[in-house]
């Protein structure tokens, strides 16, 4: 089946996160209260809300994105390449350059 497959048709997408801000002290009370009720079900009684803050990059609330990586197949001079396209920085400029090449590169028919 993966020989039907064609690989320059596929979007390999890494997507990095980290919590919103570095400490959990420096979240509002609300958004501490927040993370805290959040939280809840996956640290159960064996951490505090406050130890368990680094994993906070993984819910969107309470996360920010800081880092994209796309790969794909290219075909030049009959070889098949890979190629790696890395968006860092500031979370809403990465994503609309991200957003500009999906939309230049992979938002048509293949």
């Amino acid at each position: 089946m993966l020989n039907k497959i064609k690989l320059e048709n596929i979007l390999f997408l890494d997507v990095e996160t980290v919590p919103e801000l570095e400490n959990f002290k420096d979240l509002t009370p609300e958004k501490q209260i927040l993370w805290a009720q959040k939280s809840q079900y996956q640290r159960k009684d064996e951490y505090t809300p406050e130890a368990f803050y680094p994993r906070a990059g993984i819910w969107a609330e309470f996360g920010k994105i800081i880092c994209i990586t796309v790969g794909h197949f290219v075909f030049e001079d009959q070889f098949r390449k890979f190629r790696l396209t890395t968006f860092s920085g500031e979370e809403k400029e990465l994503l609309l350059d991200f957003k500009t090449l999906v939309d230049k590169h992979f938002n048509g028919p293949r």
